[in-house]
């Protein structure tokens, strides 16, 4: 990033804008108290880890890497728990798995989580039975229990993210730096619930594969290979409440510019993409790659503004653009936008996040997904940048390693009657284990 282009930043020069999507805390004297304990923290992330990401998502733009992210649609603090962050952290190393297999590239991992802990809502209250609260805005902010002091924006809560956000990385750290990663022992990811899944036969059958080759290139090489025992893992989430995400924003030694250091990749919401709003000033400033999401309303002279701003100098990895169009618009909304950036020269990666576009409500009350179509969404958006001359370098999911029954279909094919049986997200449908190894396999399929 050019001096000039940051020379006016701040990491509080945000509060000049107009800030869309943050709650308001009750007691500005204990928010004050929050954000200055939070300034003393330690970091949870460090600018190298986030140098690293961004040199793997530069190959990703040339087509040598394959960006997989994926996670809960929102973290709740109750599942700080040794096996649920092992579970997750299994699907989305069998999901590479199955991608590395299927694309021939490496994949770069991206958990959407250690942060995702706020989420955005399209109303500030909600109402039920006459009586009106605050909306659930995730455990960063407030409760989900329909209660006054539950509802309640607790400036605390901060703190407690910060410290499960920690916790969530020491974990996977921990596990990766173990050898639970290794690529020679992908029988530590298998999950026992799965064991008589559709998926399970295609899954072993790739896995075999694998490790038929790997055992044929040691061979060759009379040693193990090293790489293999352990792989980089990144974590995002959106850079939404923007108090805690500038009280996390560091100076680090011996580098220029300031760094958000709660995370590796922080994004944009399409709530909040507003070319002079607070979130795009508090995301200029910063040294990390960032993503911006992007829906139907955006127009190709937005998305290009948007591009100057946050990329001025054009640096590769900075910028991720993760299109969510709907399967009913993808291929009507999306070409004018790669064409656009593809005109202007930008450097860019495109992900797509098929979850977004496609939620509805059903008859029982049930928000949810159908997989047929975050599938449809999919393969369009494949189908669209080969079409374009552009490239598809990654995607975005919302999925859990849980028995869920929040999204529709998939190779159990699941129903509306299904949804009450195990629906236990308390802000977006998440794709269960089985669902997401399939979307994951026929990814492979795709590109």
């Amino acid at each position: 990033m050019s001096a000039d282009s940051s020379a006016d930043w701040t990491p509080e020069s945000w509060r000049a804008k107009p800030a869309l999507q943050q709650p308001e805390y009750p007691d500005a004297a204990a928010l004050a108290a929050a954000l200055d304990e939070l300034r003393r923290l330690p970091p949870l992330v460090t600018s190298w880890e986030v140098n690293a990401l961004k040199r793997e998502l530069a190959e990703a733009q040339e087509g040598r890497r394959f960006v997989l992210q994926g996670g809960d649609c929102a973290e709740s603090f109750a599942d700080c728990e040794p096996d649920h962050i092992a579970g997750r952290l299994k699907i989305l190393l069998q999901m590479s798995l199955v991608l590395v297999h299927g694309l021939k590239r490496r994949v770069v991992r991206i958990g959407r989580f250690a942060g995702q802990y706020a989420k955005p809502r399209s109303s500030d209250t909600e109402t039920r039975a006459g009586v009106t609260l605050p909306s659930y805005r995730g455990d960063l902010v407030n409760a989900p229990e329909f209660t006054p002091a539950a509802r309640a924006p607790d400036p605390w809560r901060l703190l407690e993210g910060h410290k499960r956000s920690a916790l969530t990385l020491n974990f996977v750290r921990g596990l990766i730096d173990g050898g639970f990663a290794d690529l020679h022992h992908p029988e530590y990811w298998n999950l026992a619930w799965v064991q008589h899944s559709p998926q399970a036969a295609e899954y072993q059958r790739r896995v075999a594969a694998i490790g038929e080759s790997l055992r044929f290139f040691e061979t060759l090489a009379g040693q193990t290979l090293a790489d293999l025992t352990r792989v980089e893992f990144y974590t995002g989430h959106e850079a939404l409440l923007l108090c805690a995400e500038a009280a996390q924003t560091r100076q680090v030694p011996r580098q220029s510019g300031w760094w958000n250091l709660a995370t590796h990749f922080p994004w944009i919401g399409m709530r909040t993409a507003q070319l002079e709003g607070a979130h795009v000033e508090y995301m200029r400033g910063i040294r990390n790659p960032i993503g911006i999401k992007i829906g139907p309303q955006m127009t190709p002279d937005w998305l290009l503004a948007l591009c100057e701003v946050l990329n001025p100098d054009d640096e590769p990895g900075r910028l991720c653009l993760i299109h969510r169009m709907g399967a009913a618009q993808v291929e009507s909304h999306l070409p004018p936008l790669l064409e656009a950036v593809r005109r202007a020269g930008r450097r860019v990666l495109w992900v797509c996040d098929p979850m977004h576009g496609n939620t509805r409500t059903v008859g029982n009350g049930y928000k949810t997904r159908a997989f047929s179509d975050i599938s449809r969404e999919l393969e369009a958006s494949f189908a669209v940048h080969a079409a374009c001359g552009t490239r598809l370098g990654g995607v975005h999911l919302e999925l859990t390693a849980e028995d869920v029954t929040e999204c529709l279909g998939g190779a159990r094919d699941l129903g509306e009657q299904d949804l009450a049986r195990a629906y236990r997200s308390t802000v977006d449908p998440r794709l269960n284990y089985e669902q997401a190894l399939e979307l994951a396999l026929k990814i492979a399929a795709m590109g």
